[in-house]
């Protein structure tokens, strides 16, 4: 799993985002067919760190400046999911982003 933070560059929004101020961080996540052939598995996993981040990161405020990209990596469609969350709170903790 690869983490990278950038700060917000709201000229790649869409013009109706570039008006909202941001709450909280924007978060992507990229889940490529490497990790799983099966859609049905890739958005699973997706939906599951959808909500990991939200719970992590929602109330954040301090964090509305930053853009949070998440790129899983072949191996783990191997790993339980578990393992893979406590990896993503392992990245987002050293990042400084942890609660």
């Amino acid at each position: 799993m690869v983490l990278r933070v950038m700060q917000e560059e709201s000229r790649y929004l869409r013009p109706e985002l570039r008006r909202q101020p941001p709450q909280t961080c924007r978060c992507a996540l990229v889940i490529s067919n490497k990790v799983s052939k099966r859609s049905v598995r890739r958005n699973k996993l997706r939906r599951m760190f959808h909500e990991h981040l939200r719970q992590r990161l929602e109330h954040r405020r301090d964090l509305s400046e930053l853009w949070v990209l998440i790129s899983l990596r072949p191996e783990a469609s191997a790993a339980e999911p578990s393992q893979l969350l406590e990896e993503c709170d392992s990245l987002l903790s050293s990042a400084g982003l942890g609660t």
